[in-house]
């Protein structure tokens, strides 16, 4: 058997987990996906603008009350005699630094809600939500490390169900039964203009269902503390939180910066029609999701193997060529996605933003792809170091142009933060693991797609047709040249 086929087997696993975690993933964020056309009905941009931001917030705290523990917590289960210290360790680590934030934060909360001006009305259900979601992080790292993906698809759709069922109810169903029969028991439960407060709640209740089904982690751990190795961990982990709140601010802090340096009168409603049209890249964030939750635990793995490097390459080859598709498709067929996820027309003036943020998301996934290096020789603080990079460019694009330009300024910020964190990864990479990345294939696809999205999206004006025969002509490129790998891998051929 020659290497190429020798690969084939943990390519093959390596898509199947895609698969099984794409479902855990895709599905839930599909159900909220639902929930843009919901809240974009039920509200008017400045409303959902004012929501954006809060939503912005919990992003950025979820990532400080995880600090890398997550990822630290595969790293060590991984490569530990005794997991069980591993588990327990961790757990009591999440633990506790959650009990600290939940108390001092009820405690302050009035301040809280003045530094992050946010309506003080909702700082306490933000608060409990932010906390019952750090408590369920390293069990749901357990089961992806034990490879049970079931009940973690089963819980995470779980809980966007509840949400999503709470979220009809209150918004729709709801004020139609209040205006029926207003002395109804139902009817008890509605308020006017209450619609922010509505969606927080549901989070809420489905925050705290998830966490009743997640505790069995903490009901058998036996509670031994390894204070070195947690020493050891949380050296590992500082570098993955100071890499995670960089990301996060790329992904979410533009809402807080459009809000803060746009005019008062149109801060929240430029924030709602962006963040509305943000959302039509959940196609492509999905994608590369799914496939960083196959990949993680595929790195760790077989970081030991012979030649894992090739294997590596050839995994981001098939995320260019399999991601080029999703950025063309979800450009052409953007009129149509944003009448059945985006309805309400008053949300439609962002819609330049969407071929932008698609490609932004694109070059994150391939950056994942390329993070490697980093984690399987321990060097996590290059990915701090890069990260903190893309949200310096980030922060300065934004603060620089948005009130110029408003939106488009982030939408930009975006794509360079993450082309230039693909960029820099690669070059620091390529020295100390070097991976035989086929760039020749990697830039053709890449280059393909962007021309014919630009042509189809700027260039013919979204014209249906047009894009659809660009889109056709990408399909038939792709299949003239990849038929016979994916074949090999989607297929399981035998040698």
């Amino acid at each position: 058997m020659d290497l190429n086929t020798s690969l084939l087997n943990p390519l093959k696993k390596l898509f199947k987990q895609t698969a099984i975690y794409g479902l855990a993933t895709v599905l839930p964020r599909m159900i909220s996906f639902f929930l843009v056309r919901v809240h974009t009905d039920a509200m008017p941009p400045e409303i959902y603008g004012e929501l954006a931001v809060i939503f912005a917030y919990f992003a950025m705290f979820n990532v400080v009350l995880a600090y890398g523990m997550e990822t630290a917590f595969f790293r060590f289960y991984s490569k530990s005699e005794n997991k069980e210290t591993v588990i327990s360790t961790s757990l009591m680590s999440i633990l506790g630094s959650t009990m600290v934030f939940m108390v001092f934060s009820l405690l302050f909360q009035d301040g809280m809600a003045s530094l992050l001006n946010i309506d003080p009305k909702y700082i306490k259900y933000v608060i409990f939500i932010l906390s019952l979601d750090a408590l369920v992080i390293i069990p749901f790292a357990w089961l992806r490390a034990n490879e049970r993906p079931l009940k973690y698809a089963m819980v995470k759709i779980l809980n966007v169900v509840i949400n999503f069922g709470l979220n009809i109810f209150f918004l729709l169903i709801l004020p139609g039964v209040a205006a029926d029969n207003p002395d109804g028991l139902l009817s008890a439960l509605y308020r006017p203009n209450f619609q922010i407060s509505y969606i927080i709640i549901a989070n809420l209740v489905a925050s705290g269902v998830t966490l009743l089904l997640m505790l069995k982690p903490y009901l058998i751990s036996r509670y031994t503390f390894d204070k070195k190795l947690w020493e050891q961990m949380m050296k590992y982990a500082i570098p993955v939180l100071v890499a995670g709140v960089a990301f996060t601010i790329n992904e979410v802090f533009d809402r807080v910066m459009l809000e803060a340096l746009l005019p008062e009168d149109i801060a929240n409603k430029e924030v709602g029609m962006y963040n509305a049209c943000v959302k039509l890249a959940l196609f492509m964030t999905l994608f590369s999701t799914a496939f960083r939750m196959g990949i993680e635990p595929f790195f760790f793995s077989h970081a030991g193997t012979e030649n894992p490097q090739k294997a590596y390459a050839q995994i981001t080859n098939y995320f260019v060529v399999l991601g080029s598709v999703i950025l063309l498709g979800v450009v052409v067929f953007a009129d149509v996605l944003k009448v059945l996820f985006v309805k309400n027309p008053a949300y439609w003036e962002a819609m330049s933003v969407v071929p932008i943020i698609l490609l932004a998301s694109f070059f994150l996934g391939i950056y994942h792809n390329l993070s490697v290096w980093y984690k399987v020789t321990d060097k996590t603080r290059y990915g701090a170091f890069i990260s903190v990079f893309g949200a310096i460019i980030t922060i300065v694009i934004n603060y620089v142009f948005i009130p110029y330009i408003g939106y488009m300024a982030s939408a930009i910020a975006t794509v360079m933060a993450y082309g230039s964190m693909m960029v820099l990864s690669y070059y620091l990479g390529k020295s100390r693991y070097p991976v035989p990345y086929n760039f020749r294939k990697i830039l053709f696809y890449l280059g393909f797609s962007i021309l014919f999205s630009a042509l189809s999206f700027y260039v013919f004006n979204r014209n249906l047709i047009i894009g659809s025969i660009l889109l056709l002509l990408f399909l038939g490129l792709v299949y003239k040249l990849e038929n016979d790998k994916l074949k090999e891998i989607f297929l399981k051929r035998k040698s």
